[in-house]
């Protein structure tokens, strides 16, 4: 089976290098630092949401219920 948004570990390679020569060895850090704020970020609201629904679902079902 063909995936067409596959990288193979020559395009990451590529990938890698280029980052180094825009960016340089020194903001690499910084960058992955900022990077993983976000993701982490981004977690944590997703979650929240998660929750606040099922929050929200089951305060419905035992409404439903006690009706």
């Amino acid at each position: 089976m063909f995936i067409p948004c596959a990288i193979g570990y020559g395009q990451l390679l590529i990938i890698v290098l280029v980052v180094l020569l825009l960016f340089g060895s020194r903001k690499i850090p910084e960058l992955m630092r900022g990077m993983g704020r976000g993701v982490k970020e981004f977690k944590d609201a997703v979650n929240k949401d998660y929750a606040a629904e099922n929050d929200s679902s089951s305060e419905k079902q035992q409404a439903h219920h006690k009706n």
